[in-house]
């Protein structure tokens, strides 16, 4: 597959971050670890992965704006672009040994996402898309699943927890799928269960309550490879929203409906 200069630099920044993670990730029992919020962990390895990414990408492009999990928003004197990035999407999993978290690295421009790298440091699993160019894993193009039942479908999803979204709607919305579905998946990493649904090992997801350095990436990776992204509401501003819907054009329609069914009773 062919790269783009600025996917290039991505890509060298993502496995720049993933070498240092990987090496903290062997260590992980002897990591500090400092507490953000109620089940939300921050380590000193998500704080390196970010600053290692932010210096290959404004290195690369230092009048871009920069926005990362770990740190202020950067407003750059270019205007129109803006790297939009998560150091280390799956830090729960991180701290407890298993192998499922990914750096997420996006590019915006004129707020629209037209580049995007995903990188699980534990696999070697490189996701890369650009708008109008497809997407890959490796260098494998991607197709979102052809399944077009949600009786044969796995549909990925992101359970909120302690101190975080509201636990009722998603045991009223967890319900109503799984009723309707051949499995349900929650794996911890946003930005992977996004590449897993343009990998089409996943048929469909959805969540609440995401940021927009959970989202960027994976969007752009799901519409290159076929399908289809919204939010809960049926919008087509997940990263505003916070809120996704994802899948073919027949699950990720089919899932929305399923997610809004009228509670019995009331």
């Amino acid at each position: 597959m062919a790269r783009s200069a600025l996917l290039n630099v991505m890509v060298q920044a993502a496995f720049k971050a993933g070498k240092s993670l990987a090496r903290d990730f062997g260590e992980v029992q002897n990591l500090q670890v400092s507490l953000k919020g109620p089940g939300d962990y921050v380590s000193q390895a998500d704080r390196k992965a970010e600053k290692l990414v932010r210096e290959e990408l404004m290195k690369a492009r230092p009048t871009y704006g920069f926005l990362g999990e770990e740190s202020e928003e950067v407003i750059g004197t270019d205007g129109a672009h803006r790297w939009i990035v998560d150091p280390l999407d799956g830090t729960t999993n991180f701290l407890h040994g298993i192998p499922h978290f990914a750096i997420s690295i996006a590019l915006e421009r004129q707020g629209e996402v037209v580049a995007g790298v995903i990188l699980n440091p534990a696999t070697d699993e490189l996701y890369t898309a650009e708008r109008g160019g497809g997407a890959f894993l490796n260098d494998r193009r991607l197709r979102v699943a052809a399944r077009k039942n949600l009786s044969d479908a796995v549909i990925g999803t992101g359970t909120p927890h302690l101190g975080v979204g509201n636990h009722g709607t998603y045991l009223v919305e967890l319900r109503h799928v799984m009723g309707e579905v051949a499995g349900v998946r929650r794996m911890g990493a946003a930005s992977l269960d996004l590449a897993y649904v343009a990998a089409g090992r996943f048929d469909g997801f959805w969540e609440r309550g995401l940021m927009p350095w959970d989202l960027a990436a994976g969007i752009l990776l799901i519409r290159e490879a076929g399908g289809w992204v919204a939010d809960i509401d049926g919008g087509n501003k997940p990263m505003d929203d916070g809120s996704i819907v994802a899948g073919n054009e027949y699950i990720r329609r089919a899932l929305h409906d399923v997610l809004h069914r009228p509670v019995p009773g009331k």
